[in-house]
Formats: C-alpha cells, sequence, structure tokens
C-alpha cells in the first residue's frame, strides 16, 4: 500500500505543477502560438494547442534532464 500512496502523490503534484504551468502560460500567450488550430464554426469550437504542447513538452524535458543529472 505504501508504494500505491507514492505513486498517486507523486501523481498529485506532477498534475499541480501542470496546472501552475498553464495558468502562468496563458499570460505568456501560450496557447496563442501559430500553428495552434482554433477553429470556430456556429456553436461549434475545436482548438488543438499543438505548437503549445510541443513547447512544453521540450520545457519539461530540459526541466526533468537538469534534475536527473
Amino acid at each position: 500500500m505504501n508504494s500505491i500512496g507514492k505513486v498517486i502523490l507523486t501523481f498529485g503534484i506532477g498534475l499541480v505543477i501542470f496546472g501552475l504551468i498553464i495558468m502562468i502560460g496563458e499570460k505568456f500567450g501560450l496557447g496563442k502560438l501559430p500553428g495552434d488550430i482554433y477553429v470556430r464554426r456556429g456553436n461549434f469550437t475545436f482548438f488543438f494547442p499543438i505548437v503549445s504542447s510541443i513547447l512544453i513538452s521540450l520545457l519539461l524535458t530540459l526541466i526533468l534532464n537538469l534534475f536527473r543529472r
């Protein structure tokens, strides 16, 4: 049971960090970058932030690699 608790705690901390990145990222235009797909037709809206997702992935990869070493 102890290992399950650690996994859940790690997952929760990861979600909090991801939420903070999203909140801070909105102030810097994250989600409105060129390459993010945004389609609005009538009452239908489709948003796919592909470039923002790639940027977040690269930043997290760099940060986690620094902590690993």
